[in-house]
């Protein structure tokens, strides 16, 4: 078959790998002999220390600054954006059609992007709309039914009520009717 393609570094690795290039940059611009040319008397007076106190200078600038990096990856979690960053860009090579674009006229942009999510969120709108209807709907029909059993009631009260009253009339008629004349 060939040998295998060689593997993309990600750009985690892109990261590090600049980060690397920048310290032995800044080593070799703030090589020794710099060192040694601001601190000449110094120098002059023990070449041993003065060499000692640049290489514990280094080492402590660059543990310092990959310390300093490595809190902004970890803040920002760069580890996890670079991956997912790699992830679109490897499904975006797949794709056939070219990416969206920018057309130069804020007003179409704006327009291209917000009428789909418009109306999306309309069609939205309007379901929820028909269902709190249909839910209102319910209600009315359940309070019209509440009301023709309360009518039905109050009927059913107010006909007995006058049942009661007349049984009550015919009672007293009859015990008057039992009752001595005086």
């Amino acid at each position: 078959d060939g040998p295998a393609p060689a593997a993309v570094p990600g750009r985690a690795q892109v990261f590090a790998t600049v980060v690397d290039t920048f310290l032995e940059k800044l080593v070799a611009a703030g090589s020794y002999q710099r060192f040694v040319n601001c601190y000449r008397c110094f120098y002059k007076l023990q070449p041993q220390l003065t060499r000692s106190i640049y290489d514990q200078f280094i080492s402590q600038l660059q543990a310092s600054i990959k310390e300093e990096v490595q809190e902004v990856k970890n803040e920002g979690n760069l580890e996890g954006l670079f991956s997912s960053l790699d992830k679109i860009v490897e499904e975006a090579k797949d794709r056939e059609e070219p990416a969206w674009r920018p057309s130069g006229i804020p007003e179409e942009d704006i327009r291209s992007t917000m009428v789909p999510y418009l109306l999306k969120h309309r069609s939205h709108l309007c379901r929820v709309l028909r269902e709190k209807e249909e839910e209102n709907r319910k209600v009315a029909e359940s309070v019209l039914m509440g009301r023709n059993r309360i009518a039905e009631l109050q009927q059913l009260i107010q006909a007995r009520q006058q049942a009661w009253q007349a049984i009550s009339k015919e009672q007293q008629e009859l015990i008057m009717t039992f009752q001595e004349p005086q």
